[in-house]
């Protein structure tokens, strides 16, 4: 037992996260089940569960962190897939509407979209078709929620070329239009460590959230996404 705990090399608490990382825990959310993969989000579908509360801490601290430049548009990102990104990203959206902010989620996990599904909405057309001008307006992509104040921009078709696409001008100044059209622009990309979409949109975006699986998500892996981050600024 002793030999197993020396050579897992996973994070589990928050200290692991300061020593490995120096950086805050804005939140801790507990592990919790869904019966569908397609299952509303844990803070609409159970308001008063601790699990949504932990959403609101989550929530609260962003907004203490973001005291020195308004955080208007968040990346949510993780190292490895599986982390739990899509479902901050969906949770983090209601309870932020809840609060009555006017919130906009973007799924730009172009390669396995998944942001549309616990919304029970349409992929396309999406950001996709915004981006290569299939769809000439923003609000022709943009879709309502069952939370008021929570709209949603989905994948749309997927591309042959996301990171390009990504990390294209339009893309910036479809992030500023998003912007002008709410409080908040949560953005969902794909793992760090897989491919580099997220690293090519975070420098449009005014802050960068790294979704780590306790006792899954290795120290290694969580420092090399977070290098890939600071790499482009």
């Amino acid at each position: 037992a002793f030999l197993l705990s020396l050579l897992d090399n996973s994070i589990k608490t928050q200290d692991d996260v300061s020593q490995a990382l120096a950086l805050p825990t804005l939140s801790s959310i507990p592990r919790f089940q869904v019966k569908e993969r397609t299952s509303s989000p844990v803070a609409s579908a159970l308001p008063l569960s601790p699990v949504s509360e932990s959403f609101r801490t989550l929530r609260t601290n962003l907004r203490y962190a973001g005291i020195g430049k308004p955080l208007k548009t968040l990346l949510i990102t993780s190292a490895e897939p599986g982390a739990g990104k899509t479902t901050t990203a969906s949770n983090l959206g209601v309870v932020c509407a809840q609060a009555g902010l006017k919130v906009i989620l973007v799924d730009a996990d172009l390669r396995r979209p998944g942001l549309h599904r616990p919304f029970f909405l349409k992929s396309v057309p999406g950001l996709t078709d915004l981006l290569v001008n299939d769809a000439e307006d923003v609000q022709q992509c943009l879709l309502d929620t069952e939370t008021p104040g929570l709209r949603l921009v989905s994948c749309g078709k997927i591309p042959f070329n996301p990171a390009e696409l990504l990390g294209s001008q339009r893309m910036r100044e479809l992030l500023t239009e998003l912007g002008d059209l709410a409080d908040l622009v949560i953005v969902d990309t794909p793992p760090a460590l897989m491919v580099t979409d997220a690293a090519v949109l975070a420098p449009a975006a005014d802050g960068v959230l790294l979704v780590i699986s306790a006792a899954k998500t290795r120290r290694d892996e969580a420092r090399q996404a977070l290098e890939r981050i600071r790499q482009v600024g």
